[in-house]
């Protein structure tokens, strides 16, 4: 998945000010996993062993551990894909389809809180 699709969709965009931050999951932490994202990221990744060690159950992935991955996912699973095309092509729609107000609101939320 990492190779086939997320990567290649990054070779589609800028990303040379992009940060990429992920949770401390072993499967996201093989070292063939953070070894392909140093490449991609340098330093700018935050992750556990990666150059900026980012601590599992750390309260800056409240927002995306709560409310953002549930929230694309039941988008992306509705009309329950059987297909990996059209597993990626919702993937796509979804995310390009989050408006930063949307984003906004969870941050101001989370940090009343």
């Amino acid at each position: 998945m990492i190779t086939n699709f997320f990567i290649t969709e990054l070779n589609n965009h800028d990303v040379q000010e992009l940060w990429f931050q992920q949770d401390g999951k072993t499967c996201h932490t093989a070292r063939p996993t953070i070894d392909l994202l140093k490449d991609t990221f340098g330093d700018r990744l935050i992750s556990r062993f990666g150059p900026v060690n980012w601590p599992p159950r750390s309260c800056d992935l409240t927002p995306l551990d709560y409310f953002l991955w549930g929230y694309v996912k039941s988008l992306v699973y509705a009309d329950k894909p059987q297909m990996l095309d059209h597993l990626e092509n919702n993937i796509r729609r979804v995310i390009a389809d989050i408006r930063p107000q949307i984003l906004e609101k969870v941050i101001e939320n989370w940090t009343s809180r």
